[in-house]
């Protein structure tokens, strides 16, 4: 007998009409809530001169104002909630990295719409009720240990609750406990195996089928070195605190062609990140998120700041979003000229001598801004000093074809680089602060 969560979710298997129809009248309801229980709102919409009875239809919410992460930090810790602080059973905060944290709130409905969210996202990866799944993001404050766990219960896995860092112990639980599935950042999955190979074993022998990966953009070009070396399926998971934390969006391990929208429960719009104007599917855009059903937070016209675009189902009914290409703030202007990590990345990982561990280094001399990018060359390649400086000399060439800016490229042994074990830093900005 099949267990009832490895079934498809009736929505998932819904007509665009009934999906359009529900997105309609969860919008309306969302809407009416923040506008009557958040003071923080009910302000904004009056300010803007709307009213939720103004949505009549799903394109009317352009008439409604954006929210974005100052606001969450102006009304830090808990001024935006929809609900009294007795009804919060957990509350979340992003690391705050510049300014105060954003702080995020779950009621019981909440935790299980989110719970229900991942366990049909690991479902769509390809997990299974009974599979062991082995999770490696940062439990705490962090929403990727905690979501990824509730849902992973609820599908029915076995879960083994590992968080980040102390890699050999992690290597060894893998090896004992033998999981099918492990959800976890890719640029930390990459130390997890480096570690392995340390210790002499074999990745494509581990027990390891299927990676779901999140917390932070990366390539199709990291997929295939991941999948390669594992032997596993490599899957896209999206999410971000503010909307609910991760289970918004997931690849479908059958097509692996971008990641499926849980349009029942998010609403996905594109914008002009520089005019906020609404872009059509398939236009590239800032990436923006109203929630259908949450009552803790609810979030209205959320701006991501992520850069993709909207595709058409596939093996869903739901919009799938492309790979982020970047974040319209991680963007990097050099000499005129807009640079995504990601970019570097690819080039990177199409030279078979590098490994996959870099980090770039924003500085300036006089008024330029330049960029350093330190490389790992991989373990056992020898190489000596002139074949060290053709490949560096490689690398600063594609980069100047592809990118468009000229870089200096700093080749490094293996270990070199500072190692992540959760989001990779992946630019470090030593410009003098204005």
């Amino acid at each position: 007998m099949s267990h009832p969560r490895a079934e498809l979710d009736p929505i998932e298997k819904a007509s665009i009409d009934e999906l359009r129809t529900l997105q309609l009248e969860r919008m309306q309801w969302s809407l009416n809530h923040a506008y009557n229980n958040s003071p923080f709102y009910r302000a904004r919409f009056d300010e803007a001169g709307v009213h939720p009875d103004d949505l009549k239809s799903l394109a009317d919410l352009g008439k409604f104002p954006f929210t974005n992460k100052q606001d969450l930090r102006d009304n830090y810790p808990f001024k935006m909630f929809a609900v009294p602080k007795q009804q919060v059973v957990r509350v979340h905060a992003s690391s705050g990295t510049t300014g105060k944290a954003t702080v995020v709130g779950y009621t019981q409905n909440d935790i299980d719409t989110w719970a229900n969210a991942v366990a049909r996202s690991i479902r769509a990866g390809g997990g299974r009720p009974g599979d062991t799944c082995h999770i490696s993001y940062g439990y705490g404050l962090f929403t990727g240990g905690l979501g990824a766990h509730y849902g992973a219960e609820r599908l029915g896995c076995t879960v083994i609750p590992m968080s980040g860092g102390q890699t050999e112990k992690q290597v060894q639980l893998i090896a004992d406990f033998e999981p099918r599935i492990i959800m976890v950042t890719p640029s930390y999955f990459l130390n997890i195996i480096d570690e392995m190979e340390r210790q002499g074993l074999n990745p494509k022998k581990s027990s390891l089928e299927i990676g779901i990966f999140g917390a932070e953009p990366w390539t199709n070009a990291m997929r295939l070195e991941m999948e390669e070396r594992v032997g596993i399926d490599a899957v896209d998971i999206y999410g971000l605190s503010e909307v609910i934390g991760p289970g918004v969006a997931q690849e479908c391990i059958e097509s692996k062609d971008g990641l499926t929208i849980w349009e029942d429960l998010f609403y996905p719009e594109i914008i002009d990140p520089v005019t906020g104007e609404v872009v059509a599917d398939g236009e590239p855009g800032e990436l923006v998120f109203t929630s259908l059903t949450k009552e803790a937070l609810p979030m209205i016209r959320y701006r991501t700041r992520d850069l993709t675009r909207l595709l058409p189902g596939s093996v869903r009914t739901m919009r799938r979003m492309d790979k982020i290409t970047g974040r319209s703030d991680d963007m990097m202007i050099i000499r005129g000229v807009n640079v995504f990590p990601t970019q570097i990345e690819e080039i990177i990982l199409t030279m078979p001598q590098l490994s996959p561990h870099y980090q770039l280094e924003l500085y300036r001399e006089g008024h330029l801004d330049k960029l350093k990018v330190f490389v790992e060359q991989k373990e056992h390649i020898g190489l000596d000093s002139n074949q060290q400086e053709a490949l560096a000399n490689t690398l600063w060439h594609k980069i100047k074809s592809y990118v468009g800016i000229s870089t200096q490229v700093m080749l490094c042994k293996p270990g070199q680089v500072d190692r992540s074990q959760g989001k990779a830093q992946r630019v470090i900005d030593k410009r003098p602060k204005s």
